[in-house]
């Protein structure tokens, strides 16, 4: 058993509804061949989203055997995402082993889940749910998740009221001069270019960024 791995709980497993190699479509990673490993399950339901086939079903694999797969993937970035992956406890044991095996990780979540137990080498991309979503009732604090330098706030903007109610936690509270805020139209249903001309028109110090992944291969499971 390789080093990594020594200390990892025979048992520790989680349930899975898929991996796979894509390129990174979204973050500070954009277009970097990435390893997926999407866990199943999630408490939330929000409007706009497209992995709800991660909402049930999956099965149990170990850390060991995901390890295996993200070598075998021979990517350096490896993308630990859901559903909500933090929703399952073993999924912190997986992120530190893949840091430990040399992985380069982030970590897709919402931000109704503290992560402030997050392996500190983890890029945590955390997903605050805007009004269209449904689900900003759900968002904790910032201050429960300690943010980092590192970390990237993502907001999914459906319309123009979701657009003021996030240029409003920015600016209220300095967001962009803790970590990086990126702002994303939500797919088909707010115009790419109209989110980019309210930025600028804003001069928002945030980063915009469209699904690439969407824009190579639609929306399909898996890619």
């Amino acid at each position: 058993m390789s080093a990594e791995l020594s200390a990892v709980p025979a048992a520790a497993r989680l349930r899975i509804t898929e991996t796979f190699l894509s390129l990174q479509g979204e973050a500070d990673a954009v277009g970097w061949p990435t390893f997926f490993i999407r866990l199943t399950g999630c408490p939330l339901r929000c409007h706009y989203c497209d992995t709800a086939y991660a909402f049930h079903g999956g099965e149990w694999r170990t850390v060991a055997r995901l390890i295996d797969e993200a070598r075998e993937s021979r990517a350096r970035h490896v993308c630990v995402t859901g559903g909500e992956p933090l929703a399952q406890r073993s999924c912190l044991t997986l992120l530190t082993v893949l840091c430990e095996a040399g992985f380069q990780v982030s970590l897709e979540t919402s931000g109704a889940i503290d992560t402030s137990a997050v392996d500190e080498r983890v890029v945590r991309v955390i997903d605050v749910k805007t009004p269209g979503s449904g689900e900003s009732r759900r968002n904790l604090d910032l201050a429960v998740h300690g943010i980092r330098a590192t970390d990237q706030l993502k907001f999914v903007i459906c319309d123009r009221a979701d657009y003021e109610w996030s240029r409003e936690r920015v600016s209220g509270e300095r967001l962009d001069a803790r970590c990086q805020v990126l702002f994303s139209p939500s797919y088909q249903q707010l115009p790419a270019a109209q989110l980019a001309n309210w930025i600028l028109a804003d001069r928002l110090p945030v980063r915009f960024q469209v699904q690439l992944h969407k824009v190579l291969w639609g929306d399909v499971p898996g890619r």
